[in-house]
């Protein structure tokens, strides 16, 4: 990918949750205000049907992953692209096969901070105590602010913009944007939760810098479609409605359930997970594991093949009705009733879960209604 980036001015969406979202509303942005970006994003933006594209030049749009390049080069895949805008949108333990704590993240996010240009841009979260210390760790690029709560102890390169949400739908799907507490544009869009409003908030935060004028950016996103596997509808009949999603770890898990929760009131929720990364199967994240699915009213987690830990112990923590299955039949045939309740099923897991999104779909829309 070097060659291709040699000369291009990058936009790279860093952080832990939320990188493939925020660079997809970033092309989307771009692609609006007639830019032409070429994208290289880990999902699919639903707007453009394809995760990369070359783009005409300058402007090139990546979502840059902390994991690591290779087998034999350790450093961090984002070490590599060298971007002159970067907005992180937060930090968290994650990929617990790779990195042994969230200070050894840090350190990969403090040589990528130390990558971008004095003349660059960073956009970052007003408060996230792990952005924070690696931005202290030495920063020599101005740092724009975007989300709720002042920083915490006010940065030398903090460039004065602060971007916040205001007069926010309950559920997420519309708000102000204002730029040092003025109102700069209101955006009213299909996606829904505080997280994604936060990452819009740093999409147009960035854009900018790259000179779309924030009415177009806030245009850009009340016409965005959201990207293929985030809370994506596929399947649906009488009262059920079942969502694909790629949420994996425990906190983008509870994100993604409580956006639905604000939407469907006091709808019946359904938490369908399948644990497989690293991460979890190492069990690091086991005690989060039995409270992410709170905004829901019942969990199922399936045991996949290749799970080495026991789930019996985060179904006897849970704070919901948990259980396990390892036949995805059994959840098939359980949804496959009708019901007259309206009820939520979203399916998380960053993988093939055994074939249940298609072998749902295909007995909802087989079945009559």
């Amino acid at each position: 990918g070097n060659a291709v980036l040699r000369d291009r001015w990058v936009i790279a969406a860093a952080g832990t949750h939320g990188k493939t979202t925020t660079a997809s509303m970033l092309a989307a942005i771009l692609a609006h205000g007639g830019l032409q970006p070429g994208f290289m994003i880990g999902g699919v933006p639903l707007n453009f049907g394809e995760s990369a594209r070359l783009g005409a030049a300058p402007f090139f749009v990546v979502e840059a992953d902390e994991y690591d390049t290779s087998y034999f080069d350790r450093r961090s895949k984002f070490m590599h692209y060298r971007p002159r805008t970067l907005v992180i949108n937060n930090l968290e333990y994650d990929h617990a096969d790779i990195f042994d704590n969230l200070r050894a993240i840090q350190t990969q996010f403090h040589h990528l901070i130390r990558a971008v240009p004095g003349q660059g841009l960073i956009v970052a979260p007003a408060r996230d105590a792990a952005v924070e210390k690696a931005l202290r760790q030495g920063c020599w690029t101005p740092v724009a602010r975007f989300g709720a709560g002042p920083a915490p102890r006010p940065l030398a390169q903090d460039n004065g913009e602060h971007w916040q949400a205001g007069a926010v739908a309950a559920d997420g799907s519309a708000f102000d944007v204002l730029l040092n507490d003025a109102p700069v544009g209101r955006v009213a869009w299909s996606l829904s939760g505080a997280h994604n409003v936060a990452n819009g908030l740093a999409a147009v935060a960035a854009a900018r810098h790259v000179g779309v004028p924030i009415a177009v950016a806030v245009a850009a996103l009340s016409a965005f479609r959201g990207v293929k596997r985030r809370m994506e509808l596929i399947a649906q009949r009488d009262a059920l409605r079942v969502y694909d999603d790629f949420a994996h770890h425990p906190t983008a898990i509870r994100y993604t359930l409580q956006g639905l929760r604000d939407r469907v009131g006091n709808d019946q929720i359904v938490a369908v997970v399948e644990p497989r990364t690293h991460t979890m199967s190492l069990g690091a994240l086991r005690e989060e594991l039995a409270r992410c699915c709170a905004p829901a009213n019942e969990a199922i987690w399936f045991r996949g093949p290749n799970l080495r830990w026991d789930l019996m112990e985060v179904v006897q923590r849970s704070v919901v009705p948990a259980s396990v299955v390892d036949d995805v039949d059994r959840i098939v045939n359980r949804f496959a009733r009708p019901r007259r309740r309206p009820c939520h099923v979203v399916i998380m897991s960053n993988g093939a879960f055994d074939g249940l999104r298609q072998k749902l779909a295909a007995r909802l829309s087989a079945q009559p209604a």
